[in-house]
């Protein structure tokens, strides 16, 4: 999987209407300072098996510039991304809609587990590390029951769309 780096290697000027391209910076700065404490809500879009595309709500968290994202085992989401890594995340950030392409992959090294469950109990999650994957006392009802397994989005491409000043539309990409 690509890691993610602090800066695209390309930018792509969406914007039909003549604004600028929008720095990186302005969407990545947003996820740093907004993720866990601010309520928004992140949806993961998979593909079946039979390549039906199926999209859910995860719970996520941008750490160390990379975006991680928790799952139950027995979802379609968790199921679909063991079969195909191959996702976006999309989330409508403060003046910037979002979408994140990239490959999901397992987290399973122990200081990466508790470096993102600490973030995670700063937003009021209060989970812990148990084994490989994740538990608390509450998740999602639709996450089922605990152990869930934590995934990094390893980013490609990131599509922004501004709906505050700056306006424009930008894409940047990540693949080395």
């Amino acid at each position: 999987m690509t890691e993610t780096t602090n800066d695209p290697i390309s930018t792509t000027n969406l914007d039909r209407h003549g604004s600028a391209e929008l720095p990186w910076s302005r969407p990545r700065d947003l996820l740093a300072g907004d993720t866990p404490t601010s309520d928004l809500t992140f949806f993961v879009a998979t593909a079946r098996p039979d390549g039906r595309p199926h999209t859910a709500g995860v719970g996520a968290i941008w750490v160390q510039d990379a975006l991680y994202f928790q799952s139950g085992p027995g979802t379609r989401k968790s199921r679909n991304l063991a079969a195909n890594p191959a996702c976006s995340v999309s989330v409508r950030l403060r003046g910037i809609d979002l979408v994140l392409e990239g490959e999901a992959g397992r987290v399973t090294d122990p200081s990466t587990l508790e470096r993102v469950v600490a973030v995670f109990r700063e937003g009021g999650w209060p989970a812990s590390v148990t084994g490989d994957a994740l538990t608390a006392p509450f998740n999602a009802p639709s996450a089922g029951p605990p152990p869930w397994y934590l995934y990094r989005l390893a980013l490609h491409t990131a599509i922004g769309v501004a709906c505050a000043e700056p306006y424009g539309a930008t894409r940047w990409d990540f693949t080395r």
